[in-house]
Formats: structure tokens, C-alpha cells, sequence
């Protein structure tokens, strides 16, 4: 008994999940009760069926087998061409989509060049005023022959001493004189 239980369980899921799946009908396979029993394919396969059924019956002189055959035919004509419909409308609903994502990246690529652009011009720049500060030769090596030489300020005469008594020396007159 539980085997049979799954067995229903498991078809009934099935049966469900094929149901909620509607955007692959064109390669879906189909069961579809036509007048004559089953007919199981793609709906592609079974619009051919029943296409060949219609030309059978219209063969054979009967008209209302034929006329129940073409609507059958009919109904997963429409179903495969409403398909086909939804699949070209998500084509191009990706399409476009894939467009603005290009263009977003175009645009993004050509601020960030703009930008570094901007960028190496202002690093050039700030270089540019170094160089200029240091006489225009930022590649060469400072020498001391390169700098300018300091101004001399002019020779002073010496300051005379002024002259003191023994007495104003520290250590009196012990101390030794000086040679004049």
C-alpha cells in the first residue's frame, strides 16, 4: 500500500510542478486526449499528428473527424505560438537589459579614463612648480658648485680692548702682566 501512496503522491507533484512550469512548453512533453486516444510529444509533434489525422479523415470522407482533428491541431498551434511570444519577449527584455548594462559600463570606463586623466594633469602640475623652485633641473644632482654662494659681509676692524689697572683683574696684582 505505501508504494501505491507514493506511487499517486509523486505523480500529483509532478503533474503540479509541470503545471506552474509554462515557460518551457516548446520542448514540454505533452499528453493530449484527442478523439482517437492518446497523442504524447512536444506540442511541435503534436500539431504534426493531428495534422495527419485531419488529412486522413479528410481522406476517408469524414468531415466532423477531420474538423475535430484540425481544432486539436489548432489549440497547440496557439499554445506553441504564445510561447515562442513569451520566449522572444524575454530575448529582448535581456537584450535591452544587457544594453544598459554596456552602456553603465562604457560610461563608468570613460569617467574613471576622464578622471585619471584629470588626475595625471594635476600630478603634473604640482610637479611643474618643484621644478621651478629648484632652478629647473629637478633631474640633476645638487653640487656645491651648483649653489649660490652666500654674500661675505664686510671685514670689521677689531675692537680695541680696553684697557684696565691691575686692580680692576680679577686676582689683584698677582696676577702676570701682560706684554704690551
Amino acid at each position: 500500500m505505501k508504494s501505491s501512496r507514493s506511487r499517486s503522491r509523486s505523480k500529483s507533484n509532478r503533474n503540479r510542478s509541470q503545471g506552474n512550469q509554462g515557460g518551457n512548453v516548446v520542448n514540454r512533453v505533452f499528453d493530449s486526449s484527442g478523439p482517437e486516444g492518446k497523442v504524447r510529444g512536444t506540442p511541435q509533434q503534436i500539431i504534426e499528428k493531428y495534422n495527419q489525422l485531419t488529412r486522413d479523415a479528410q481522406l476517408s470522407n469524414d468531415r466532423v473527424a477531420a474538423e475535430n482533428f484540425q481544432q486539436h491541431a489548432e489549440h497547440y498551434t496557439r499554445m506553441l505560438a504564445e510561447a515562442q511570444r513569451e520566449i522572444e519577449a524575454r530575448r529582448e527584455e535581456q537584450e535591452r537589459q544587457n544594453r544598459e548594462r554596456q552602456a553603465e559600463r562604457d560610461r563608468e570606463r570613460a569617467e574613471r579614463q576622464e578622471r585619471e586623466g584629470s588626475q595625471a594633469v594635476e600630478q603634473a602640475a604640482q610637479q611643474q612648480p618643484n621644478a621651478d623652485a629648484q632652478g629647473g633641473e629637478s633631474n640633476l644632482v645638487e653640487t656645491p658648485e651648483s649653489q649660490p654662494k652666500p654674500k661675505r659681509s664686510p671685514r670689521r676692524k677689531p675692537r680695541p680692548k680696553p684697557e684696565a689697572s691691575n686692580g680692576d683683574q680679577p686676582g689683584g696684582d698677582d696676577a702676570p702682566k701682560a706684554a704690551e
